[in-house]
């Protein structure tokens, strides 16, 4: 299986079994196209007068070549052998340290029941137990990671700091380490708390979405005033602390912008490197919910942001967009490129209370409910079907060229477009093969990877 496509005039072929990327000119282009039963007098008479039958003939060499190294049209050697492992190993675990917030953001898939009422908090006894619990479940693996999640898990900082620094401890007898991540819509950032997270090393994930109005809008206290002003500050005044491998900023866009790119822009240009912005995920009948007829102005803004980034880089300014990074070297792992982010498998969630979830998208969902801390896996049917829930098992992803860069799409999404873990929401499927577009765009313009093929360019 290939994919081909042309983007600012460069023709990019994906081989998506071996993951080779090729950059071609139009004869190679044309010659790919024949496969898999190229006619070469047919390409002489397609070419006469533009190509000599030398030049056809020498192109035709390479691809046969490609061919043969396995670069080019090659087999899925894991196709009908892969089988999940029956042993689960988890690596990482999200744990919600406070069902409340100080925010009462509009497309909040929490709801104002579960985060806007009483405050819940972690105790920390529960997070003492989710650290063991990660220590034992992750086998003989040496890199595992927390992150605190909410609601606003700042509102338990006291208990955040009591977890970590158990974390720290235990990870150290165990002979492993924690990474630790937090997720915070910054308003509670004061010095104190900002020192901590830097001393620690805690990563940072801070929630904004762009531009004034469009933060204002969706963003807003729960007396509906808009945040923007004290956010900006807060990030402003971390970040200015914090290397670009400490941090990355975290927005949504809706259908009141579209332009994403604009926010993207604005962020950059306040000198922000590192920016994340995601397609809200949301029912149709939301007003700010994406439409089908919005995908392909969204897949246009894709293209402009790519080119907003080329240029970026081109002026010797390092922005980085957290969806167009892939590593076409290393790569994820064979269970990532088969499952996606392993929800439910490598990943789960921990609610305050201690129950076990596939991900902090199902948190408070019992329907999901896995188990708990105390028990273990105590709803292993279910734990099996997301374990099963890996690409050749999902309609549309065994046939599908982003297969094994997207792991068929987000579980709880899923759900709520389709009803299954396995069928894939069609709107973001068509926007994960955008964005991986301009993903390989970016890497051929700058030559990083070995996978990279130059081919008669």
């Amino acid at each position: 299986m290939v994919h081909k496509f042309i983007f600012d005039e460069a023709r990019i072929v994906l081989d998506v079994n071996s993951g080779t990327v090729h950059l071609v000119d139009e004869l190679a282009w044309e010659i790919i196209n024949q496969y898999p039963s190229p006619d070469l007098s047919m390409l002489h008479a397609y070419f006469q007068g533009k190509y000599t039958q030398e030049e056809i003939n020498e192109a035709q060499g390479e691809v046969q070549q490609l061919i043969k190294e396995g670069l080019l049209f090659s087999q899925d050697s894991l196709k009908g052998l892969y089988r999940p492992p029956e042993d689960r190993v988890v690596k990482a675990l999200c744990l919600h340290l406070a069902h409340g917030c100080n925010l009462a953001c509009r497309y909040c898939f929490a709801g104002k029941e579960q985060y806007h009422g009483a405050v819940n908090l972690m105790s920390v006894e529960t997070g003492k137990k989710a650290i063991d619990f990660l220590l034992t479940k992750s086998g003989k693996r040496q890199h595992v990671e927390i992150d605190f999640f909410g609601g606003e898990p700042l509102l338990n900082f006291s208990g955040l700091q009591k977890i970590v620094a158990y974390g720290e401890k235990q990870a150290a007898v165990h002979g492993k380490e924690i990474k630790f991540t937090v997720t915070t819509n910054a308003l509670l950032l004061t010095e104190e708390i900002s020192r901590f997270l830097r001393t620690h090393k805690i990563f940072t994930v801070l929630s904004i979405d762009g531009r004034p109005w469009v933060n204002d809008r969706m963003r807003v206290f729960p007396n509906g005033q808009g945040t923007y002003r004290r956010v900006i500050e807060n990030v402003s005044r971390y970040v200015s602390f914090c290397s670009e491998e400490d941090y990355y900023l975290r927005g949504t866009f809706t259908r009141y912008n579209l332009d994403f790119a604009s926010d993207f822009l604005h962020l950059a240009d306040l000198g922000f490197r590192c920016i994340s912005l995601e397609p809200v995920v949301a029912s149709l009948e939301k007003d700010y919910a994406l439409q089908p007829e919005n995908v392909p102005y969204l897949e246009k803004e894709y293209v402009r942001l790519a080119r907003l980034l080329l240029n970026y880089q081109q002026q010797g300014k390092e922005v980085r967009f957290f969806h167009f990074e892939i590593d076409l070297d290393g790569g994820p792992c064979l269970i990532k490129r088969l499952t996606g982010c392993g929800a439910g498998q490598e990943y789960l969630a921990v609610a305050p209370d201690g129950s076990l979830y596939p991900c902090h998208r199902f948190v408070g969902r019992q329907e999901y409910c896995l188990g708990d801390l105390e028990q273990g896996f105590t709803r292993r049917h279910l734990g099996k079907q997301f374990c099963q829930a890996y690409i050749y098992n999902k309609e549309s992803c065994a046939a599908c060229w982003a297969r094994f860069y997207c792991g068929g799409g987000c579980h709880a999404n899923n759900i709520a477009f389709n009803g299954s873990i396995f069928s894939p929401n069609p709107l973001f499927c068509r926007l994960m093969k955008k964005r991986l577009e301009c993903a390989l765009y970016l890497q051929v313009k700058n030559f990083k990877s070995k996978f990279l093929v130059k081919r008669r360019i």
